[in-house]
Protein backbone atom coordinates (compact mmCIF):
# COMPACT_ATOMS: atom_id res chain seq x y z
CA UNK A 1 0.00 0.00 0.00
CA UNK A 2 1.42 3.38 -0.99
CA UNK A 3 1.54 6.28 1.49
CA UNK A 4 -1.14 8.08 -0.54
CA UNK A 5 -3.45 5.05 -0.45
CA UNK A 6 -2.97 4.71 3.31
CA UNK A 7 -3.70 8.41 3.70
CA UNK A 8 -6.90 8.01 1.69
CA UNK A 9 -8.15 5.17 3.88
CA UNK A 10 -7.51 7.34 6.95
CA UNK A 11 -10.34 9.61 5.76
CA UNK A 12 -12.93 6.83 5.43
CA UNK A 13 -14.20 6.77 9.00
CA UNK A 14 -16.31 8.80 11.41
CA UNK A 15 -13.38 9.89 13.56
CA UNK A 16 -11.77 11.61 10.57
CA UNK A 17 -15.01 13.51 9.96
CA UNK A 18 -15.17 14.60 13.59
CA UNK A 19 -11.49 15.52 13.91
CA UNK A 20 -11.44 17.69 10.81
CA UNK A 21 -14.76 19.32 11.60
CA UNK A 22 -13.45 20.39 15.00
CA UNK A 23 -10.26 21.66 13.37
CA UNK A 24 -12.46 23.81 11.15
CA UNK A 25 -14.36 25.09 14.19
CA UNK A 26 -11.12 25.95 15.95
CA UNK A 27 -10.11 28.04 12.93
CA UNK A 28 -13.50 29.71 13.02
CA UNK A 29 -13.18 30.56 16.68
CA UNK A 30 -9.83 32.19 15.86
CA UNK A 31 -11.59 34.16 13.09
CA UNK A 32 -9.44 32.54 10.41
CA UNK A 33 -12.07 31.20 8.01
CA UNK A 34 -12.80 32.86 4.66
CA UNK A 35 -16.59 32.46 4.56
CA UNK A 36 -18.04 32.44 8.09
CA UNK A 37 -17.65 34.03 11.48
CA UNK A 38 -18.53 31.89 14.51
CA UNK A 39 -20.34 33.28 17.56
CA UNK A 40 -20.62 30.65 20.30
CA UNK A 41 -22.51 33.14 22.46
CA UNK A 42 -25.50 32.35 20.24
CA UNK A 43 -25.22 28.59 20.77
CA UNK A 44 -27.71 28.75 23.65
CA UNK A 45 -30.27 30.21 21.25
CA UNK A 46 -29.84 27.19 18.99
CA UNK A 47 -30.05 24.86 21.99
CA UNK A 48 -33.28 26.58 23.11
CA UNK A 49 -34.90 25.77 19.76
CA UNK A 50 -33.73 22.18 19.96
CA UNK A 51 -35.12 21.83 23.49
CA UNK A 52 -38.45 23.22 22.29
CA UNK A 53 -38.53 20.68 19.46
CA UNK A 54 -37.71 17.80 21.80
CA UNK A 55 -40.32 18.83 24.38
CA UNK A 56 -42.96 19.18 21.68
CA UNK A 57 -42.39 15.82 20.00
CA UNK A 58 -40.97 13.75 22.88
CA UNK A 59 -42.10 15.24 26.21
CA UNK A 60 -41.01 12.12 28.12
CA UNK A 61 -37.58 12.28 26.44
CA UNK A 62 -38.18 8.85 24.89
CA UNK A 63 -36.49 9.98 21.69
CA UNK A 64 -35.83 7.33 19.02
CA UNK A 65 -32.70 7.23 16.90
CA UNK A 66 -32.38 9.51 13.90
CA UNK A 67 -32.88 7.19 10.95
CA UNK A 68 -34.84 6.65 7.76
CA UNK A 69 -37.30 4.45 9.64
CA UNK A 70 -38.91 7.50 11.26
CA UNK A 71 -40.00 8.69 7.80
CA UNK A 72 -41.77 5.44 6.95
CA UNK A 73 -44.51 5.99 9.55
CA UNK A 74 -46.42 9.15 8.62
CA UNK A 75 -50.00 9.83 9.67
CA UNK A 76 -49.89 6.86 12.06
CA UNK A 77 -49.34 4.37 9.23
CA UNK A 78 -46.10 2.42 9.74
CA UNK A 79 -45.16 0.94 6.37
CA UNK A 80 -42.49 -1.19 8.05
CA UNK A 81 -45.28 -3.28 9.58
CA UNK A 82 -45.99 -4.70 6.12
CA UNK A 83 -42.55 -6.32 6.10
CA UNK A 84 -43.21 -7.78 9.54
CA UNK A 85 -46.35 -9.46 8.21
CA UNK A 86 -44.69 -11.22 5.28
CA UNK A 87 -41.41 -12.42 6.78
CA UNK A 88 -41.31 -15.17 9.40
CA UNK A 89 -37.53 -15.46 9.19
CA UNK A 90 -35.84 -12.46 10.91
CA UNK A 91 -32.71 -12.86 8.78
CA UNK A 92 -34.65 -12.77 5.51
CA UNK A 93 -36.55 -9.77 6.82
CA UNK A 94 -33.30 -8.02 7.79
CA UNK A 95 -31.98 -8.41 4.24
CA UNK A 96 -35.19 -6.85 2.94
CA UNK A 97 -34.90 -4.02 5.48
CA UNK A 98 -31.31 -3.41 4.37
CA UNK A 99 -32.46 -3.34 0.73
CA UNK A 100 -35.11 -0.78 1.59
CA UNK A 101 -32.91 1.41 3.80
CA UNK A 102 -30.04 1.49 1.31
CA UNK A 103 -32.28 2.36 -1.65
CA UNK A 104 -34.28 4.96 0.27
CA UNK A 105 -31.26 6.72 1.76
CA UNK A 106 -29.48 6.89 -1.59
CA UNK A 107 -32.59 8.60 -2.96
CA UNK A 108 -32.75 11.03 -0.05
CA UNK A 109 -30.65 13.99 -1.19
CA UNK A 110 -32.47 17.34 -1.11
CA UNK A 111 -35.63 17.33 -3.22
CA UNK A 112 -35.80 21.07 -3.86
CA UNK A 113 -38.55 23.49 -2.78
CA UNK A 114 -41.15 22.72 -5.47
CA UNK A 115 -41.42 18.93 -5.44
CA UNK A 116 -44.35 17.20 -3.73
CA UNK A 117 -45.41 13.56 -3.43
CA UNK A 118 -49.10 12.69 -3.24
CA UNK A 119 -49.65 9.49 -1.26
CA UNK A 120 -51.74 7.20 -3.53
CA UNK A 121 -53.62 5.56 -0.65
CA UNK A 122 -54.90 8.56 1.30
CA UNK A 123 -54.00 11.45 -0.99
CA UNK A 124 -51.87 13.33 1.54
CA UNK A 125 -49.09 15.47 0.08
CA UNK A 126 -45.56 15.36 1.49
CA UNK A 127 -42.44 17.26 0.52
CA UNK A 128 -38.70 16.96 0.96
CA UNK A 129 -37.33 14.04 3.00
CA UNK A 130 -40.70 12.62 4.12
CA UNK A 131 -42.02 12.69 0.57
CA UNK A 132 -38.86 11.02 -0.74
CA UNK A 133 -39.22 8.32 1.91
CA UNK A 134 -42.82 7.58 1.00
CA UNK A 135 -42.07 7.53 -2.72
CA UNK A 136 -39.15 5.15 -2.23
CA UNK A 137 -40.94 2.74 0.12
CA UNK A 138 -44.00 2.64 -2.14
CA UNK A 139 -41.80 1.81 -5.13
CA UNK A 140 -40.09 -0.84 -3.02
CA UNK A 141 -43.38 -2.39 -1.94
CA UNK A 142 -44.60 -2.42 -5.53
CA UNK A 143 -41.52 -4.41 -6.54
CA UNK A 144 -39.92 -1.67 -8.65
CA UNK A 145 -36.42 -2.72 -7.62
CA UNK A 146 -37.00 -6.47 -7.51
CA UNK A 147 -36.27 -9.11 -10.13
CA UNK A 148 -38.81 -11.34 -8.39
CA UNK A 149 -42.53 -10.70 -8.33
CA UNK A 150 -44.90 -12.17 -5.81
CA UNK A 151 -48.06 -14.02 -6.77
CA UNK A 152 -51.37 -14.16 -4.98
CA UNK A 153 -50.85 -13.15 -1.37
CA UNK A 154 -47.12 -13.92 -1.43
CA UNK A 155 -45.55 -10.48 -1.75
CA UNK A 156 -42.31 -11.25 0.09
CA UNK A 157 -40.32 -11.99 -3.11
CA UNK A 158 -40.93 -8.46 -4.41
CA UNK A 159 -39.92 -6.79 -1.13
CA UNK A 160 -36.28 -6.67 -2.18
CA UNK A 161 -33.80 -4.98 -4.49
CA UNK A 162 -31.72 -6.95 -6.99
CA UNK A 163 -28.44 -5.99 -8.63
CA UNK A 164 -29.55 -6.59 -12.23
CA UNK A 165 -32.78 -4.67 -11.75
CA UNK A 166 -30.96 -1.70 -10.23
CA UNK A 167 -28.18 -1.70 -12.83
CA UNK A 168 -30.75 -1.38 -15.60
CA UNK A 169 -33.13 1.02 -13.85
CA UNK A 170 -34.70 3.43 -16.32
CA UNK A 171 -34.81 7.07 -15.21
CA UNK A 172 -38.43 7.01 -16.42
CA UNK A 173 -39.26 4.43 -13.74
CA UNK A 174 -37.92 6.73 -11.06
CA UNK A 175 -39.64 9.75 -12.61
CA UNK A 176 -42.99 7.99 -12.53
CA UNK A 177 -42.49 6.56 -9.05
CA UNK A 178 -41.62 9.98 -7.69
CA UNK A 179 -44.41 11.71 -9.64
CA UNK A 180 -41.96 14.07 -11.34
CA UNK A 181 -43.34 16.39 -14.01
CA UNK A 182 -42.41 19.79 -15.43
CA UNK A 183 -44.77 21.27 -12.85
CA UNK A 184 -43.41 19.03 -10.06
CA UNK A 185 -39.61 19.03 -10.57
CA UNK A 186 -37.29 16.97 -8.38
CA UNK A 187 -33.72 18.20 -7.97
CA UNK A 188 -31.12 15.77 -9.26
CA UNK A 189 -33.48 13.15 -10.71
CA UNK A 190 -30.93 11.89 -13.22
CA UNK A 191 -28.19 11.84 -10.58
CA UNK A 192 -30.37 9.72 -8.29
CA UNK A 193 -31.16 7.24 -11.06
CA UNK A 194 -27.50 6.92 -12.04
CA UNK A 195 -26.57 6.41 -8.38
CA UNK A 196 -28.93 3.41 -8.19
CA UNK A 197 -27.59 2.05 -11.47
CA UNK A 198 -24.06 2.42 -10.12
CA UNK A 199 -25.13 0.60 -6.97
CA UNK A 200 -26.54 -2.26 -9.04
CA UNK A 201 -23.35 -2.61 -11.05
CA UNK A 202 -21.21 -2.63 -7.91
CA UNK A 203 -23.38 -5.20 -6.12
CA UNK A 204 -23.26 -7.50 -9.15
CA UNK A 205 -19.45 -7.25 -9.31
CA UNK A 206 -18.89 -8.08 -5.64
CA UNK A 207 -20.66 -11.34 -4.78
CA UNK A 208 -18.24 -11.89 -1.88
CA UNK A 209 -19.81 -8.83 -0.21
CA UNK A 210 -23.39 -8.84 -1.46
CA UNK A 211 -24.22 -12.46 -2.31
CA UNK A 212 -22.99 -14.57 0.60
CA UNK A 213 -26.38 -16.26 1.12
CA UNK A 214 -28.53 -15.02 -1.78
CA UNK A 215 -28.30 -13.66 -5.29
CA UNK A 216 -26.55 -10.25 -5.47
CA UNK A 217 -28.56 -7.59 -3.69
CA UNK A 218 -27.75 -4.58 -1.46
CA UNK A 219 -29.36 -6.46 1.43
CA UNK A 220 -26.54 -8.99 1.24
CA UNK A 221 -24.52 -6.37 3.09
CA UNK A 222 -26.40 -7.52 6.22
CA UNK A 223 -24.72 -10.92 6.06
CA UNK A 224 -21.34 -9.30 5.42
CA UNK A 225 -21.68 -7.09 8.51
CA UNK A 226 -22.93 -9.92 10.72
CA UNK A 227 -19.86 -11.94 9.78
CA UNK A 228 -17.75 -9.11 11.21
CA UNK A 229 -19.66 -8.98 14.50
CA UNK A 230 -17.82 -10.21 17.56
CA UNK A 231 -19.92 -11.76 20.29
CA UNK A 232 -23.04 -10.81 18.34
CA UNK A 233 -22.00 -7.16 18.69
CA UNK A 234 -20.88 -4.60 16.15
CA UNK A 235 -19.76 -0.99 16.77
CA UNK A 236 -21.60 1.69 14.78
CA UNK A 237 -18.37 3.29 13.45
CA UNK A 238 -17.49 -0.06 11.86
CA UNK A 239 -20.81 0.01 9.97
CA UNK A 240 -19.82 3.37 8.52
CA UNK A 241 -16.26 2.35 7.71
CA UNK A 242 -17.47 -0.71 5.83
CA UNK A 243 -20.08 1.34 4.00
CA UNK A 244 -17.39 3.77 2.89
CA UNK A 245 -15.03 0.99 1.83
CA UNK A 246 -17.53 -1.25 0.06
CA UNK A 247 -19.90 1.34 -1.44
CA UNK A 248 -17.28 3.98 -2.29
CA UNK A 249 -17.19 3.31 -6.06
CA UNK A 250 -20.90 4.10 -6.54
CA UNK A 251 -20.48 7.82 -5.98
CA UNK A 252 -19.95 10.19 -8.92
CA UNK A 253 -16.34 10.78 -9.88
CA UNK A 254 -14.99 13.32 -7.42
CA UNK A 255 -11.80 13.35 -5.42
CA UNK A 256 -9.55 10.32 -5.30
CA UNK A 257 -6.29 9.80 -3.45
CA UNK A 258 -3.92 6.93 -4.14
CA UNK A 259 -6.56 5.45 -6.43
CA UNK A 260 -9.17 5.42 -3.63
CA UNK A 261 -12.46 7.27 -4.22
CA UNK A 262 -13.11 9.60 -1.27
CA UNK A 263 -16.87 10.02 -1.69
CA UNK A 264 -18.37 12.96 0.20
CA UNK A 265 -14.97 14.58 0.75
CA UNK A 266 -14.00 18.05 -0.43
CA UNK A 267 -11.22 20.61 -0.49
CA UNK A 268 -10.87 23.62 1.79
CA UNK A 269 -7.74 25.80 1.66
CA UNK A 270 -7.65 26.54 5.39
CA UNK A 271 -7.41 22.94 6.59
CA UNK A 272 -3.72 22.27 6.11
CA UNK A 273 -2.17 19.00 7.23
CA UNK A 274 1.32 17.48 7.11
CA UNK A 275 0.47 14.63 4.74
CA UNK A 276 -1.28 13.91 1.46
CA UNK A 277 -4.68 14.62 3.02
CA UNK A 278 -3.89 18.32 3.46
CA UNK A 279 -6.85 20.46 2.51
CA UNK A 280 -9.28 17.51 2.46
CA UNK A 281 -12.50 17.60 4.48
CA UNK A 282 -14.42 14.28 4.78
CA UNK A 283 -18.13 14.63 5.59
CA UNK A 284 -19.82 11.41 4.37
CA UNK A 285 -23.33 12.69 5.04
CA UNK A 286 -25.44 10.18 3.10
CA UNK A 287 -23.20 7.30 4.21
CA UNK A 288 -23.61 8.28 7.86
CA UNK A 289 -27.36 8.73 7.39
CA UNK A 290 -27.33 5.20 6.00
CA UNK A 291 -25.21 3.91 8.90
CA UNK A 292 -27.74 5.35 11.36
CA UNK A 293 -30.53 3.74 9.34
CA UNK A 294 -28.94 0.26 9.41
CA UNK A 295 -28.63 0.20 13.21
CA UNK A 296 -32.24 -0.76 13.88
CA UNK A 297 -32.50 -3.60 11.32
CA UNK A 298 -29.40 -5.10 12.94
CA UNK A 299 -30.94 -4.71 16.39
CA UNK A 300 -34.25 -6.21 15.23
CA UNK A 301 -32.30 -9.22 13.98
CA UNK A 302 -30.66 -9.67 17.39
CA UNK A 303 -27.31 -7.93 16.73
CA UNK A 304 -26.21 -5.46 19.41
CA UNK A 305 -24.87 -2.16 18.07
CA UNK A 306 -22.45 -0.27 20.31
CA UNK A 307 -20.63 3.10 20.27
CA UNK A 308 -23.43 4.86 18.43
CA UNK A 309 -21.93 8.16 19.58
CA UNK A 310 -18.90 7.25 17.50
CA UNK A 311 -20.85 8.47 14.46
CA UNK A 312 -21.06 12.22 13.89
CA UNK A 313 -23.81 14.70 13.19
CA UNK A 314 -24.98 15.04 9.60
CA UNK A 315 -23.59 17.81 7.44
CA UNK A 316 -26.83 18.77 5.73
CA UNK A 317 -28.88 21.90 5.23
CA UNK A 318 -31.41 21.55 8.10
CA UNK A 319 -28.74 21.11 10.75
CA UNK A 320 -26.52 23.68 9.08
CA UNK A 321 -29.41 26.08 8.57
CA UNK A 322 -30.14 26.01 12.30
CA UNK A 323 -26.75 27.56 13.03
CA UNK A 324 -27.01 30.26 10.38
CA UNK A 325 -30.58 31.17 11.28
CA UNK A 326 -29.76 31.47 15.00
CA UNK A 327 -26.65 33.56 14.36
CA UNK A 328 -24.08 31.01 15.52
CA UNK A 329 -22.68 31.26 11.99
CA UNK A 330 -22.63 34.53 10.08
CA UNK A 331 -21.62 35.01 6.47
CA UNK A 332 -18.69 37.35 6.01
CA UNK A 333 -20.34 38.54 2.82
CA UNK A 334 -24.12 38.81 3.43
CA UNK A 335 -24.66 38.83 -0.35
CA UNK A 336 -23.68 35.14 -0.34
CA UNK A 337 -27.15 34.37 1.01
CA UNK A 338 -28.67 35.33 -2.34
CA UNK A 339 -26.12 33.53 -4.52
CA UNK A 340 -26.15 29.91 -5.65
CA UNK A 341 -23.22 27.83 -4.45
CA UNK A 342 -21.69 24.68 -5.84
CA UNK A 343 -21.49 21.85 -3.34
CA UNK A 344 -17.70 21.80 -3.79
CA UNK A 345 -17.31 25.52 -3.05
CA UNK A 346 -15.18 26.62 -0.12
CA UNK A 347 -18.23 28.26 1.45
CA UNK A 348 -20.38 25.10 1.39
CA UNK A 349 -17.56 22.81 2.57
CA UNK A 350 -16.82 25.22 5.42
CA UNK A 351 -20.50 25.43 6.39
CA UNK A 352 -20.94 21.67 6.42
CA UNK A 353 -17.80 20.99 8.48
CA UNK A 354 -18.74 23.67 11.02
CA UNK A 355 -22.18 22.08 11.25
CA UNK A 356 -20.72 18.72 12.30
CA UNK A 357 -18.61 20.28 15.05
CA UNK A 358 -21.41 22.55 16.30
CA UNK A 359 -23.80 19.59 16.57
CA UNK A 360 -21.38 18.07 19.09
CA UNK A 361 -21.40 21.37 21.01
CA UNK A 362 -25.22 21.54 21.04
CA UNK A 363 -25.43 17.95 22.24
CA UNK A 364 -23.15 18.80 25.18
CA UNK A 365 -25.33 21.79 26.10
CA UNK A 366 -28.50 19.68 26.04
CA UNK A 367 -26.98 16.92 28.15
CA UNK A 368 -25.90 19.48 30.74
CA UNK A 369 -29.37 21.04 30.86
CA UNK A 370 -31.15 17.68 31.09
CA UNK A 371 -28.65 16.10 33.51
CA UNK A 372 -28.06 13.29 31.03
CA UNK A 373 -24.90 11.74 29.67
CA UNK A 374 -23.89 10.67 26.18
CA UNK A 375 -25.16 7.15 26.80
CA UNK A 376 -28.67 8.29 27.75
CA UNK A 377 -28.82 11.10 25.18
CA UNK A 378 -26.63 10.01 22.27
CA UNK A 379 -26.14 12.25 19.29
CA UNK A 380 -28.50 10.03 17.28
CA UNK A 381 -31.34 11.18 19.58
CA UNK A 382 -30.24 14.82 19.59
CA UNK A 383 -30.45 14.80 15.80
CA UNK A 384 -33.90 13.20 15.81
CA UNK A 385 -35.31 15.20 18.71
CA UNK A 386 -33.83 17.56 17.69
CA UNK A 387 -31.60 19.68 15.60
CA UNK A 388 -33.13 18.60 12.30
CA UNK A 389 -36.65 19.58 13.40
CA UNK A 390 -35.43 22.85 14.92
CA UNK A 391 -33.62 23.70 11.69
CA UNK A 392 -36.77 23.10 9.69
CA UNK A 393 -38.90 25.07 12.14
CA UNK A 394 -36.77 28.21 12.12
CA UNK A 395 -36.42 27.99 8.33
CA UNK A 396 -40.20 28.22 8.07
CA UNK A 397 -40.21 31.24 10.38
CA UNK A 398 -37.49 33.01 8.43
CA UNK A 399 -38.59 32.18 4.87
CA UNK A 400 -42.07 31.64 3.50
CA UNK A 401 -41.10 28.52 1.55
CA UNK A 402 -39.11 27.01 4.44
CA UNK A 403 -35.99 26.86 2.31
CA UNK A 404 -32.51 26.74 3.85
CA UNK A 405 -30.59 29.99 4.35
CA UNK A 406 -28.10 29.11 1.59
CA UNK A 407 -28.80 28.05 -1.98
CA UNK A 408 -26.75 24.97 -2.86
CA UNK A 409 -26.68 23.48 -6.36
CA UNK A 410 -27.53 19.79 -5.92
CA UNK A 411 -27.04 16.83 -8.23
CA UNK A 412 -29.09 14.56 -5.99
CA UNK A 413 -26.13 12.63 -4.57
CA UNK A 414 -24.73 14.74 -1.70
CA UNK A 415 -27.30 16.08 0.78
Amino acid sequence: MTPETAAAYSLLNAQAVRDRAHRMLALGLDDKLPSFRVDLDRLDDAADLVMTAINKSYPTLAVPFHSRWRHFAPYGMDRHEVLLEYFNDPIARARSEFDLAIISVLLDAGAGPQWRYREPIIGHESARSEGLALASINMFMWGAFSAHRGSGDDFAPQFRADADRLANLDTKTLREGFQVTDQNPLSGLHGRAELLRSLGRLVAQRPEIFACHDSPRPGGFFDYLVAKAEGNTIPAPLILSELLLQFGPIWPSRLTLGGVPLGDCWRHPSLTMADATSGLVPLHKLSQWLAYSLIEPLQWAGIAVTDINGLTGLAEYRNGGLFIDTGVLALRDPADAARQHDVASTLVVEWRALTVALLDRVADVLRHRLHMDAASLPLAKVLEGGTWSAGRSIAREKRADGSPPLKVISDGTVF
